[in-house]
């Protein structure tokens, strides 16, 4: 059995070593590791050699990172494989949905490499008689990223390029289920080139992630997560002086005009509902029918063809869910909706994948006439359950979007261009899909929702981190000559 460790200053280390958690394959329900927990003072030493590591890091040249940047890169797309593989065990997920994984964090790690560029700032010249004004943007310190169990590559991706391209050390702290990818990634850095101590993994509970939001040494904190962690995460790290950037949970909707064809939406709402078992912050959880609902056959139709098997076997479409409690905690929930009323259109609670009938198994589940009232509306159920709500006109699906408390993303299908406009501009969400039931921005844009999805003010990658990584320096800038000095005044400074 393996012992999954921390990466400290360039090298594994199981620190105080007090404390473990087991590490599971889902697909067989077999325990295959440990890893080991940090304690507070396991996070204190860390944070003191990526102290030490930011001090060199951030004074190196923009032209010095974007090499290790590039080489990180090659590095990570030559083992991509290894490392699907590492998510597929550990995770569940099927290998082409890990291998997406990685090829999605790897777009975020092009646009660091284009670190100079983003990082330009602005120059204004002779804003007064010899008088130059201009602006930089410089890195924080040591930041820390939080992240889930659901993306143990591309969500960390979407954090740690971006903080270390801008000159931060960055430590992260993985999903304590599935951590072995974030060991792998940290050699890949050292192979890249990158000085010890600034990428830094330390593995743990609530113990370790309490540590990091109350550390002083820690300048911000970037986390994805449920909401009710995100709100926690986000009040204690800002009581605590930090800048935070907290991701919570999700309830996405599609929504399903009569004008598109049935066949083509329900192909891709079943997909976004049970891809990755439904496991995805993006994942289509609600499918709003909008007026005749022929839509709910053939999404019905389409749940049941889903293959659902391991993730290393090349027919699997779907996977397992993460853990035993997962998968009991989502058969509880479709249990009440039955129970208030929903109607069970496909069932998945007993499904068994032969020669594998200790794994965390579930398929695919459809619920028909959900009412907003039912539990398996109002709670983000993270599995392979789609509950369908059926509503009269476009108007009364907008209105069902925008009173949910979540806001992350949402989607339309629709072949009319007036619909589609309409809904990307009144729904509260901050991810819209036109035909598109994932609508996982590029890179190059950045990742975020409104209302209950998100704490704090900056979302990830794109623009918005870059941003929410560094902060912003104004210079004002006199050269005189001696014999030519503007005499100084107690009057507040202005143009001339």
């Amino acid at each position: 059995m393996k012992q999954i460790e921390h990466w400290v200053d360039g090298k594994s280390t199981t620190g105080s070593g007090t404390r473990t958690g087991p590490v599971f394959n889902p697909a067989t329900g077999e325990q295959t590791g440990v890893v080991v927990f940090a304690a507070a003072e396991d996070v204190d030493a860390a944070v003191r050699s990526a102290t030490a590591a930011f001090e060199q890091w951030s004074q190196t040249s923009l032209a010095a990172r974007t090499k290790i940047l590039f080489e990180f890169r090659r590095l990570v797309a030559d083992h991509m494989d290894e490392l699907a593989r590492i998510i597929c065990e550990e995770h569940g997920k099927v290998l082409a949905d890990a291998r997406g994984e990685v090829q999605r964090g790897l777009e975020v790690v092009e646009l660091a490499c284009g670190i100079p560029t983003l990082l330009k700032g602005d120059y204004s010249d002779q804003v007064s008689t010899g008088v130059d004004a201009f602006s930089f943007r410089q890195p924080l310190g040591v930041v820390a990223g939080i992240t889930p169990f659901n993306f143990p590559v591309m969500v960390p991706m979407w954090m740690h390029p971006i903080a270390i391209a801008c000159g931060n050390a960055f430590i992260l702290k993985p999903s304590e289920r599935d951590p072995s990818a974030s060991q792998m990634v940290a050699r890949l850095w050292q192979e890249a080139g990158l000085p010890d101590g600034v990428f830094t993994v330390i593995n743990g509970d609530r113990e370790a992630v309490d540590a990091l939001l109350d550390h002083p040494g820690i300048a911000a904190i970037s986390f994805v997560g449920s909401t009710p962690v995100a709100r926690y995460v986000h009040a204690r790290a800002t009581a605590a002086g930090k800048r935070v950037q907290a991701l919570g949970g999700a309830k996405n909707h599609a929504v399903v005009l009569p004008d598109v064809d049935p066949g083509y939406a329900a192909e891709h709402v079943a997909a976004a509902a049970f891809g990755s078992a439904g496991e995805r912050c993006m994942a289509i959880s609600v499918a709003v029918a909008v007026g005749d609902g022929q839509v709910v056959d053939a999404i019905t139709e389409e749940a049941r063809k889903i293959r659902v098997g391991p993730g290393w076997e090349p027919e699997s479409q779907m996977g397992p869910v993460i853990t035993a409690a997962a998968k009991e905690r989502i058969t509880g929930l479709v249990n009440r909706g039955v129970e208030q009323g929903a109607r069970l259109l496909v069932d998945g609670r007993s499904h068994v994948v032969p020669g594998y009938e200790k794994g965390f198994f579930l398929g695919p589940t459809v619920l028909d006439e959900v009412t907003p009232a039912m539990d398996v509306y109002r709670e983000e159920i993270f599995g392979p359950v789609l509950s369908v709500v059926r509503v009269g006109t476009i108007d009364e699906a907008i209105r069902l979007v925008n009173a949910n408390p979540y806001g992350n993303g949402a989607a339309i299908f629709t072949s009319s261009g007036a619909a589609a406009r309409r809904f990307q501009r009144e729904v509260t969400a901050g991810m819209i899909g036109i035909n598109v039931p994932i609508p996982t921005p590029m890179a190059y844009y950045s990742f975020g929702g409104w209302k209950d999805s998100l704490f704090g003010e900056r979302h990830v990658h794109g623009p918005e981190g870059v941003a929410f990584y560094t902060r912003l320096k104004a210079v004002t800038s006199r050269w005189p000559q001696v014999e030519a000095a503007q005499q100084a005044s107690f009057h507040f400074p202005t143009a001339t």
